[in-house]
């Protein structure tokens, strides 16, 4: 009996099992039914502020020689290991360590009899990758450019699977390690990019080549090696997947692997980067019976590009001008290792400038910053990476050609591919592109007169005039105004577009570059490295800290251009302007102006809005002219000035420009007041003039007439050695002192000079004059005026010296808040500003904007805050002057420079600490000199006849 019942509950046994198989079978195959979309299980992290932890060895520098974890994605280097290595580094003693990854995970008993593949968006660089001990494919070689494995046949179901990945810093393809580890970046190792598994069923899309045109038009190459598949479906949605129709889909051809269909959408809006609009396009394969197979969505946008010889880049049929710039994917924490919420923070801030494209360099970006650019709307240049001669070998470059166009081809932000970067371009594989790209996109080479464009780096202003024998080519320079420390970017950028603008061949341009590439060094207790002058390029600073340049770029590349205009008792309210938009019509946009009166330096309310109107703007078409015109209230004349908002039709700021109101310049200097005739006394010995009103005394040279000391009761206000006639070597003829009832004159009156111009006989020159005027009340009147100097190369204005030490901060009425150059005026605000003292070297060290050093605009009156309560207020009523405060320190200079180039970046300063000059300097880039940088950078100054004076008036309040 016992044997019976045994035998029984095997069998019992055997058909449990039989039916458990059957309903694994099932299962899988109900899995392999239902699967009709591809899965993603992240084996990595998913970004920078999303690590999982590997296993990890380092074979050399920090941290090697022993097993221990790691964050994946990263770069090794910001995790503690290896060491640091900038492109430019003596190769023989660069690093050259290689990590060892390993990482296990759960292959489910479901994912059986479906396709699984191995995706890795980016290491560096050369990687062999095993599952459970097997090679998956060959070593991948290549930093930026996503690769994959299929491994189904490698993994272990229902199982544990081993994933081992060895990364060789140092690729064993020489071409590339002089095209991604000899460029001007930093270089780094590691699995930077996110890795993941792709599991979709058997019979699948491998993927989709999409061109969608303004027309509406689609036309689609769909690659599957699946017997099954019998027929193609698509649905267009919108961006947020409502569905919008089902498409008639033709069938044009079927061969190798690709199917080529087309079908057309009805009505759509097209995508351009004013109103980037989406739609997402869902495709399928289906069998005979019409049951779906794999289903892919694919975020698409409709345009057309048009590249035609001796005329232009068109999109969707408006020419377009690039107002662009050059980006690293980078960040100071993480190195290479980024994330989606970088990329919007860095592609918003592009926007906000006005900017309309984007140059990736030198390489392929994360495909989250391409995403980006789809959505908010940004023309992008998509780059392989190489790096001047040699030029990568040709096997090697027609992988990572087709590794870069598979992956980006749908993206309908790319509009150009670049192939490689200054002369590193391997003209064999320019007709590769094509093969992969169904939109067949034209291919430049940057820094290169190359088919029907010419991209020139860093050329003079002059050269733009184009009028060479490439004349008939498109110009669009990919790299220009190379910006370094506070130089370039917005210095120029007035004079160069103005060039760009009007002239019919130019494309725009691309400014290098947005950020300053500098990394918080783990081996330097994180302290941010820019290697000196080499990583110091940037608009904004390593973590998107805006320096001055952001502001004169947001005004200069403004989709709407208001011509200059000066508000005078003739002002009649009329602006003259102009729709730089290449796709918006000015009725979209809205526009607020404002009439403002300001308070002095001890009112804490800084302002009050007198009057607020909407201004109705014209209805211009794109690239069109008008005018407008603001209403004058009738207590316009009180406002100290008028500022006009212009909001977009996405409601974000354009710009708002500020124009001072001229009548109102000598509102703020305080009044003389009454006082008795004992309130002042003055007298002189030890050849110095004293002067005591109220509870100052004030100490004058008697052989000078400088200022020596002013003293407030037992105080010392350290402004003194002024006022200094910059440029003047006139001796004085007289000082005089002229005591009156309720003030006291001190007069000195510099010797006539004379000259003899070739076409006249002798004549003199006015003299100069200073004149200072005490008043009972205690307030200080100077008055100097001093030769205009026609074509003058030097500085108008005078000087004093203040000590920095004792210097707080500042606050004042007038253009702010940051500095101004010569070639760099616009992107200020007239308003009150109030800055801390910072030393901040731009894009050097510090990184506190606005900086507190150099020179301020239309300055109608400053409040100096000294350290020790030893500060002061002047006011100034004379128009378009400049405020000089304090002497920035110098940035790093190259020490080969010498001579007019040694101060390209380090322009000259007065003497003296703080300044009134009715002229400052431009200020160049790495490459360049302000001078040939155009007009506003010349280092000549025009002020009339030689024999005009110019008064500059001023009282100061201590």
């Amino acid at each position: 009996m016992p044997k019976i019942i045994s035998t029984l509950i095997k069998l019992v046994m055997q058909k449990l099992k039989l039916i458990l198989v059957a309903f694994l079978l099932l299962s899988q195959v109900n899995f392999a039914q239902k699967n009709t979309k591809t899965q993603i299980q992240y084996l990595s992290g998913t970004d920078k502020d999303n690590l999982v932890e590997w296993d990890f060895y380092a074979s050399e520098g920090r941290k090697s020689g022993e097993w221990t974890k790691i964050g994946v994605p990263s770069c090794w280097e910001q995790q503690g290991f290896g060491a640091y290595n900038y492109g430019s580094d003596d190769v023989k003693t660069r690093a050259k360590e290689y990590g060892l990854y390993k990482h296990t995970f759960l292959a489910p008993m479901e994912w059986k009899g479906n396709e699984v593949k191995i995706v890795f968006e980016g290491v560096m660089t050369d990687a062999e990758v095993k599952i459970n001990g097997t090679l998956a494919g060959e070593i991948h070689q290549g930093s930026f450019y996503e690769f994959k494995y299929a491994i189904s046949k490698l993994l272990n179901y229902g199982k544990e699977n081993l994933l081992e990945v060895k990364v060789n810093k140092v690729s064993a393809n020489e071409s590339i390690n002089h095209a991604e580890r000899d460029a001007d970046f930093w270089v780094f190792g590691g699995i930077y990019r996110p890795v993941y598994l792709e599991v979709s069923p058997k019979d699948n899309i491998e993927r989709v080549a999409i061109d969608a045109k303004a027309s509406g038009v689609i036309n689609t190459d769909v690659f599957t090696t699946s017997k099954k598949a019998a027929s193609v479906k698509m649905v267009l949605s919108d961006a947020n997947g409502n569905k919008i129709q089902d498409l008639s889909v033709t069938e044009n051809s079927r061969s190798n692997g690709k199917w080529n269909v087309s079908t057309k959408a009805k009505t759509i809006k097209t995508w351009n980067p004013e109103f980037p609009n989406l739609y997402t396009l869902t495709i399928q394969i289906l069998n005979k019976k019409k049951e779906v197979l794999h289903s892919i969505n694919k975020r698409i946008g409709f345009r057309t590009v048009e590249i035609l010889e001796a005329d232009g880049i068109y999109v969707n049929g408006e020419r377009i001008k690039f107002k662009g710039v050059n980006r690293h994917s980078f960040h100071p924490k993480s190195g290479r290792t980024t994330s989606k919420a970088w990329s919007i923070e860095q592609a918003q801030q592009m926007k906000d400038m006005n900017m309309n494209a984007v140059r990736m360099a030198h390489y392929p970006p994360d495909v989250h910053f391409l995403d980006v650019c789809d959505s908010l709307g940004l023309f992008v240049i998509d780059e392989i990476c190489t790096w001047h001669n040699p030029m990568l070998d040709t096997k090697v470059a027609r992988k990572i050609v087709k590794e870069t166009v598979v992956r980006d081809v749908n993206h309908p932000s790319i509009i150009l591919w670049a192939n490689g970067n200054e002369q590193g371009w391997n003209p064999e594989v320019d007709d590769d592109y094509a093969k992969w790209d169904i939109q067949n996109r034209e291919v430049i080479h940057p820094w290169s007169i190359f088919n029907k464009t010419n991209t020139i780096h860093y050329s003079h202003y002059h050269s733009l005039i184009n009028d060479s024998y490439s004349k008939e080519k498109i110009l669009f320079p990919t790299e220009f105004l190379h910006g370094l420390f506070d130089g370039g970017h917005g210095a120029g950028l007035d004079d160069y577009w103005n060039i760009m603008w009007n002239l019919p061949l130019s494309a725009g341009g691309f400014l290098w570059d947005f950020a300053d590439e500098g990394i918080e060094r783990t081996d330097r207790n994180n302290e941010i490295d820019l290697q000196g002058r080499k990583a110091a390029d940037g608009i904004v600073g390593p973590y998107g800290e805006k320096e001055g340049s952001y502001f004169t770029i947001k005004e200069v590349w403004s989709p709407i251009y208001i011509e200059e205009r000066f508000i005078n008792n003739d002002f009649n309210g009329v602006f003259r302007l102009e729709n730089r938009y290449h796709y918006t019509n000015l009725d979209q946009v809205s526009m607020t102006a404002k009439w403002i009166a300001f308070n002095g330096p001890n009112d804490e309310n800084n302002y009050e809005v007198l009057s607020q109107s909407k201004v109705e703007l014209p209805n211009l078409s794109p690239l069109t002219k008008g005018k407008f015109t603001v209403e004058k209230p009738a207590n316009w004349q009180d406002a100290e000035a008028l500022h006009l908002t212009a909001i977009d039709a996405h409601g974000k700021e354009i710009f708002t420009w500020s124009y001072p109101v001229s009548t109102s310049k000598d509102k703020y200097s305080p009044k003389v007041a009454v006082v008795a005739k004992s309130a002042i006394k003055t007298d002189t010995k030890d050849s110095k003039i004293h002067v005591k009103v109220q509870n100052v005394t004030y100490t004058f040279s008697e052989e000078t007439g400088l200022l020596l000391e002013v003293k407030k009761g037992d105080k010392i206000i350290p402004l003194n050695n002024g006022p200094i006639i910059l440029n003047q070597k006139d001796k004085i003829e007289k000082i005089a002192v002229v005591p009156t009832k309720d003030k006291v004159e001190i007069n000195v009156i510099y010797e006539k000079t004379k000259y003899s111009p070739s076409w006249s006989t002798v004549k003199e020159y006015a003299s100069d004059v200073i004149k200072w005027t005490i008043h009972a009340n205690g307030l200080l009147d100077l008055n100097v005026k001093f030769k205009g100097n026609r074509n003058l190369k030097g500085f108008r204005g005078i000087t004093f010296s203040f000590p920095e030490d004792q210097v707080a901060g500042m606050k004042w009425l007038g253009d702010g808040p940051y500095r101004v150059w010569r070639n760099r005026m616009k992107g200020t605000r007239y308003q009150v500003w109030e800055n801390d003292y910072n030393n901040t070297i731009t894009g050097q060290s510090g990184f506190v904007y606005p900086e507190f050093k150099g020179f301020f605009s239309s300055l109608t009156w400053s409040k100096l805050k000294g350290k020790n309560d030893n500060g002061f207020n002047v006011y100034c009523r004379t128009p378009h002057t400049y405020l000089r405060m304090l002497t920035p320190e110098k940035s790093e200079e190259d020490n080969r420079k010498k001579g007019k180039d040694k101060t390209r970046l380090n322009p000259d300063f007065p003497e003296g600490d703080i300044s009134f000059v009715m002229n400052i300097p431009g200020i160049g880039t790495k490459f360049q000199n302000s001078d040939s940088m155009g007009p506003q950078g010349n280092n000549e100054h025009y002020f009339g006849n030689d024999d005009d004076l110019i008064a500059l008036d001023l009282t100061f309040q201590f």
